[in-house]
């Protein structure tokens, strides 16, 4: 394996970093009281990846099992308990734990326990998934087929 062809091309580097402070407010807040920060979307990366915090709330629960077509997600544990389902059987990780699904894995995730918990989604390449965190807790009023349709687009596909 080799390193990709560059992307950069011109002098001798560039000032374009992007600092977010941890302090910096939540892009989301959930119904049922987490927060969701927006790290780095596939636009600022464009398209390489997006980084995504998810606080959730004690007892907050999650997504069913599902997959995605296009593309991958990994979880970083940064504190309490999630219970991630790795295709196989429910896992309750902590702290430190990771888990890589590529593109088809099936997998899920919630927070079943009385305390907080938080950890760090990333999905390669980048999509557009502020949407997706936005409107997901809204779908459950919506018709069908624009439920649906709305999950196709944001690559998301449910087997429970």
């Amino acid at each position: 394996m080799s390193y990709p062809e560059p992307k950069y091309t011109d002098g001798e580097g560039e000032i374009s970093a992007q600092y977010r402070p941890a302090d910096t407010t939540p892009n989301l807040l959930t119904r049922s009281g987490g927060t969701t920060h927006y790290l780095a979307t596939t636009e600022s990366t464009h398209g390489e990846f997006g980084l995504y915090r998810i606080n959730m709330a004690p007892r907050a629960g999650g997504p069913a099992t599902h997959f995605h077509r296009t593309i991958s997600e990994s979880f970083f544990i940064l504190g309490g308990t999630v219970r991630i389902y790795n295709g196989e059987r429910w896992v309750d990780t902590t702290e430190g734990d990771f888990l890589y699904v590529p593109q088809g894995g099936l997998h899920a995730f919630r927070n079943d326990s009385d305390a907080p918990a938080s950890m760090l989604l990333l999905f390669t390449p980048g999509a557009p998934r502020e949407e997706y965190f936005e409107k997901v807790s809204q779908v459950s009023d919506w018709p069908e087929k624009e439920r649906a349709e709305f999950f196709i687009r944001h690559d998301t596909y449910w087997t429970d």
